[in-house]
């Protein structure tokens, strides 16, 4: 009985695998982009990061009005 059980539970761990390894996504080498519209946007890692303001922000006050 723990025979039949330990085969049939490596065989879906080697299926699992298999899966997972198959569906890795992107196919080819990995580039970065070239084109000019990739050159604003963020990279991996300032998207990890939170943003830290330096300075706090100050309220808008509406212009004052002459009578």
């Amino acid at each position: 009985m723990f025979k039949v059980l330990r085969i049939l539970v490596i065989a879906q761990t080697l299926g699992v695998c298999a899966v997972a390894l198959t569906a890795c996504g992107q196919k080819g080498p990995l580039v970065h982009p070239q084109d000019p519209l990739s050159a604003d946007r963020a990279t991996l890692l300032q998207t990890l990061t939170p943003r830290i303001q330096s300075e706090t922000p100050t309220p808008q006050t509406p212009p004052a009005t002459k009578p």
